[in-house]
C-alpha cells in the first residue's frame, strides 16, 4: 500500500514562491508517476503536473505552465510542486496522486491514479 502526504501549504501573498511536498510511504515500489492536483472552492479537480518515474519530460497544464516546475528526489522519496509568482486564483486545496504506472498519457484524468493525498490548504493573500 502507499501512502502520500502533503506539506508545504498555508498562507502566501501574491506575487511569492511556495513549494509543496508530497512525501510517499509504503510500498514505494509501486509508485509510477506522480501528479499534483488542485482543487479550488466550487470548481472542479484538475491536475497541474505530473512527473514520471524514470527519465522523460514532466508534464504541465496550461493554466501553470512557465510558472511552476515539478521534480522528484528517489533517495527521500518526496515530489515536489515549485509555483512561482502565485495569484489569488491559485487560491486551493491540492492534492498529490500517485499511480504505479511509470507514464501515463492522460496524466490529468483523476481515474488514472490510485493513490492520493488527503490534500493542503494553499491561501493566496492579494
Amino acid at each position: 500500500q502507499v501512502r502520500l502526504v502533503e506539506s508545504g501549504g498555508g498562507f502566501v501573498q501574491a506575487g511569492t514562491s511556495l513549494a509543496l511536498t508530497c512525501t510517499i510511504s509504503g510500498r514505494t515500489s509501486n509508485v509510477g508517476m506522480v501528479s499534483w492536483f488542485r482543487q479550488a472552492q466550487g470548481k472542479e479537480r484538475e491536475a497541474i503536473a505530473g512527473i514520471r518515474r524514470g527519465p522523460g519530460p514532466a508534464s504541465y497544464s496550461d493554466s501553470v505552465k512557465g510558472r511552476v516546475t515539478i521534480s522528484r528526489d528517489y533517495t527521500q522519496n518526496t515530489v515536489t510542486l515549485l509555483m512561482n509568482r502565485m495569484t489569488p486564483e491559485d487560491a486551493a486545496v491540492y492534492y498529490c496522486a500517485a499511480t504505479p504506472l511509470l507514464y501515463v498519457n492522460n496524466w490529468a484524468t483523476r481515474r488514472m491514479y490510485d493513490a492520493w493525498g488527503q490534500g493542503i490548504q494553499v491561501t493566496v493573500s492579494s
